[in-house]
């Protein structure tokens, strides 16, 4: 590992505990052991840090998503993949995930836009998937913006809680939470034609 991905990683976790307020380049030092004023050999700034993380990980999810939607399966298969993916990426590296979620309020504003516009691209890729199964016939009619908004907050909560030293690893999380979303939006047997 570099110095300069020794010191991203050191601060991005340290982002993750003490929020993007509460990072400071003497704290940053101080966990690095080496003086303030070389931190900037490394690193422009803590925004550098937090830009580079929500746009690193904004085009690892923009890419996965353009493959689901790119691949001719149906929706079920789609979401399947999707929730793999998307849970793949956040487990992939616990702190930047987390702070990737909650710290991006603190973009730079043109940075923030950027990134609130990706996030909406996503977004609307997931509707397209969801739309795709109720056009099927797989998927009650609901509100696709209502069920990615609920399938979004249910993926990212895994931030919150999973231990990669627990019982399960990220496919069986990616797993579960599929059976517990597909069955939510899965027509009831009866209805079906």
């Amino acid at each position: 590992m570099t110095r300069k991905e020794q010191v991203r990683n050191t601060a991005v976790h340290l982002m993750k505990l003490h929020g993007f307020s509460g990072l400071t380049m003497r704290l940053l030092a101080k966990e690095l052991g080496i003086e303030a004023a070389s931190i900037y050999n490394h690193i422009k700034s803590k925004d550098e840090i937090l830009e580079t993380v929500c746009f690193d990980l904004a085009r690892e999810f923009e890419l996965a998503v353009l493959e689901v939607n790119d691949i001719y399966f149906n929706a079920t298969e789609k979401l399947q993949m999707l929730v793999t993916a998307h849970v793949r990426i956040l487990c992939a590296d616990l702190d930047a995930s987390m702070v990737f979620i909650h710290e991006w309020r603190y973009l730079p504003e043109e940075s923030r836009l950027r990134f609130i516009e990706k996030r909406r691209k996503y977004e609307r890729e997931i509707r397209k998937i969801i739309q795709l199964g109720i056009d099927e016939g797989d998927f009650d009619e609901i509100d696709t913006k209502y069920a990615v908004i609920t399938l979004l907050s249910a993926m990212n909560a895994i931030v919150e809680w999973y231990n990669p030293n627990g019982p399960l690893q990220p496919n069986e999380v990616a797993d579960r939470l599929y059976n517990f979303i597909g069955k939510a939006l899965m027509k009831s047997l009866e209805f079906r034609v």
